[in-house]
């Protein structure tokens, strides 16, 4: 799977084990930064895998701040990003199970790498439904982000 991913200054090391982990499972790997721990802006970054899921150059997209929160709410003003900040392995999968989600925001204050890697691995595994109910549900998110002022 191709997957970009990101972070602020907070989320800096934990997107670097994320990264080699993905890479070591085959992942291709697309990591639009940030490099290393100087102050930046999360809503920059979230909005740079974003755009790349919505420009089809990643099929995923992780991206990482101190809490998810900032990440998750920057990545959701994106037409047609639907992130979920995931810092359990049931949310990471059923996000995606039932709201076809194609982010996932973490917390790098929030969750260690062992349970980070856990998240990701089972995202990235994990595929929508395309149950009625939920398509149904989806439809009425994309009719909200075209109602958009």
């Amino acid at each position: 799977m191709r997957v970009a991913i990101a972070a602020d200054h907070a989320g800096y090391r934990l997107k670097e084990h994320l990264a080699r982990l993905m890479a070591a499972a085959g992942h291709a790997v697309t990591d639009l930064g940030t490099h290393d721990e100087t102050p930046v802006d999360y809503p920059d970054y979230a909005a740079a895998v974003g755009k790349t899921v919505m420009a089809g150059r990643a099929d995923r997209g992780i991206v990482v701040c101190g809490s998810g929160a900032g990440a998750a709410i920057a990545a959701n003003k994106i037409v047609g990003i639907r992130c979920a900040q995931a810092h359990d392995t049931y949310t990471a999968h059923q996000a995606v199970e039932h709201d076809d989600a194609n982010m996932i925001a973490l917390g790098s204050r929030v969750v260690g790498e062992d349970l980070a890697g856990d998240i990701v691995t089972i995202f990235l595994g994990a595929r929508f439904s395309g149950e009625e109910r939920h398509t149904r549900r989806l439809a009425k998110i994309r009719a909200l982000e075209e109602r958009r002022p």
